[in-house]
């Protein structure tokens, strides 16, 4: 009910303003309203917020496509090394690729959501899309959707196994092997690929949406469609085993596995550190990324209609150009959502690095809309900093 939804945490001075949006929104929600909220500026946490019941900020929920994140900032990695090549085909790195007129298509190709290899014609189990080398080996003998590079497509549930199968190829480790080793376990951060069995009890089941009559009609209406692309990118054409994303996570298969595109589970924390890390200096540790290889991986490089989604959609390197969305960030931020309503990125121009997550899954998918409230009051503390 309004008013009662108390709020706890911290936040640094001048960031009074967000603990406020936050407590407002959570009175106006449902009584069971429960997420978290978390901010870095210039490499310090200056935002740790929570509230709901049987949550706080140690608490875990899956994150669905905010994995991606976790997964791609790994690949950026490689290829600020010189480990992967952008430009470099992916059939180079795995011969297998080429099968079906795919040998032309290139890394970015992949990374940028114009491979036209959204999902398989006859779908996966869960059992299988929780193994990113299943997804990987199916996906290299099928025909792509569309001609490779003539348009993009949101690759939902199998671009982090596609990219994975690459990483593995090149280091001879999975995408979640070099995930952990270079990036959660020296920060570590709670934002798992795979998660161990000791956390399980700090996880919280993922909530279904609670529609309204009208927002049921519009996804009664989006199932009929299992076999166009958006069905076929989400898993809905299996014919034994369509994918019911809000209860992906109630499978212990998926969260041990933690499948690169959609299988991380985090906290708040987890998401927002990982992103400060991405940019700026965090526990004494020089950025992950340097500026170059930040802005590479966040220029746009798919903008326009996209073909699964079929409304606009803006994509650099395996990240989403949260810009174009949340029009008072920087040019040059990037980041990724998820389907239950996280989101999470960095705002280099402004050291800015934001998390946020939450336990009910948000109407229709993809980052709730209370982010766009959320993110501009830090974006404003942060600036008014300075």
């Amino acid at each position: 009910m309004a008013g009662e939804t108390a709020v706890h945490g911290t936040v640094a001075e001048g960031f009074q303003e967000v603990r406020e949006e936050f407590a407002a929104f959570a009175a106006e929600e449902r009584a069971d309203y429960a997420a978290q909220l978390v901010a870095y500026a210039g490499g310090e946490r200056v935002v740790d917020l929570w509230t709901g019941p049987d949550f706080d900020g140690d608490t875990l929920v899956g994150v669905f496509s905010s994995t991606k994140g976790a997964a791609h900032l790994t690949v950026a990695l490689l290829v600020q090394d010189g480990t992967l090549d952008p430009d470099e085909r992916v059939s180079h790195y795995w011969p297998e690729f080429g099968a079906e007129g795919k040998q032309d298509i290139t890394l970015r190709d992949l990374l940028s959501h114009r491979a036209g290899l959204v999902g398989a014609d006859t779908g996966f189990t869960l059992a299988e899309l929780a193994d990113d080398r299943v997804i990987a080996e199916r996906l290299a003998a099928q025909r792509p959707y569309w001609r490779p590079g003539t348009a993009f497509g949101y690759h939902a549930l199998v671009i982090g196994a596609l990219t994975g199968e690459v990483v593995r190829r090149v280091t001879g480790q999975t995408l979640q092997e070099v995930y952990e080793s270079r990036i959660r376990a020296p920060y570590d951060l709670d934002f798992y690929m795979g998660l161990p069995q000791a956390l399980e009890p700090r996880v919280r089941a993922v909530q279904p949406m609670l529609p309204t009559p009208e927002q049921q009609a519009e996804l009664d209406a989006a199932a009929t469609g299992a076999y166009g692309l958006l069905g076929i990118a989400f898993n809905l054409n299996h014919p034994t085993e369509p994918t019911d994303l809000q209860r992906l996570f109630d499978s212990p298969v998926i969260r041990a596995a933690g499948p690169a595109s959609v299988g991380g589970i985090a906290s708040a924390r987890g998401l927002a550190k990982m992103y400060a890390a991405a940019i700026g200096e965090v526990d004494g540790r020089a950025p992950l990324l340097k500026p170059d290889t930040a802005a590479a991986f966040a220029q746009i490089h798919s903008a326009g209609h996209d073909l699964v989604a079929g409304e606009r959609g803006v994509y650099g390197l395996g990240f989403t150009v949260v810009s174009d969305e949340y029009s008072f960030l920087g040019q040059g931020a990037f980041g990724h959502s998820g389907a239950g309503g996280s989101l999470a990125f960095a705002d280099p121009r402004s050291g800015l690095a934001y998390g946020y997550s939450r336990r009910r899954y948000a109407f229709p998918g993809g980052a709730a809309p209370e982010n766009a409230r959320l993110a501009r009051a830090v974006h404003r503390a942060v600036t008014g900093r300075r």
